[in-house]
């Protein structure tokens, strides 16, 4: 039951990796073992000169082969996804995603990059030989906002979407028995009125 979550970020903090935590938070309380590959931690020059003998690139590529489930969040810039996510997709071998299931997640300055997830990462992902490639999550930067401690919040009516991802994930990809009843909901959080 590994999930792997890769933050295909160049930046952080940054509200992909936001988003990437919100599903892997999830996903570890339904007791699910979490991984995390951030690709801008790699070393530059074996990620771009692809020297796959790297011990930091055979590393995150064992990370990638050892998980059942891969997560993958990436900023959209200019209508694609980042070119630091492309670059270690790209030294995965053709068939990297066998078997496995995948949920995308991205965000972008407005809501006219939502399609990015569609039609620019969905298809790499597919030749990668994904089993399952579920419905991808994508906000915008009004949905992650930075808090004055300087760390990102995702907002109630993505919450709502990420649970949903997360339990397909869990469900689908993990094969764990749908949950039964209620998350448990913060005192502070209850509204009611007389």
């Amino acid at each position: 039951m590994t999930v792997l979550l890769i933050a295909g970020s160049p930046s952080a903090p940054s509200r992909s990796t936001a988003l990437l935590e919100s599903v892997g938070e999830r996903l570890a309380r339904r007791g699910a073992a979490i991984d995390r590959l951030w690709i801008r931690d790699l070393p530059a020059q074996p990620l771009l000169h692809a020297q796959w003998s790297h011990p930091a690139i055979e590393r995150a590529i064992a990370q990638v082969a050892a998980a059942q489930v891969v997560v993958v969040a990436t900023p959209v810039y200019k209508a694609a996804y980042a070119g630091i996510l492309k670059v270690f997709l790209d030294l995965l071998a053709q068939d990297g995603l066998r078997g496995k299931t995948v949920l995308p997640l991205a965000t972008g300055g407005s809501p006219h990059h939502m399609l990015a997830l569609d039609y620019t990462l969905r298809p790499v992902l597919q030749s990668l030989a994904a089993r399952h490639i579920l419905p991808g999550v994508y906000a915008t930067d009004a949905q992650v906002t930075l808090t004055p401690e300087g760390a990102y919040q995702v907002h109630a009516d993505l919450a709502l979407r990420l649970d949903d991802a997360a339990q397909a994930l869990a469900t689908d990809g993990l094969k764990l028995a749908p949950q039964q009843g209620f998350e448990p909901v913060a005192f502070s959080s209850v509204r009611c009125s007389f």
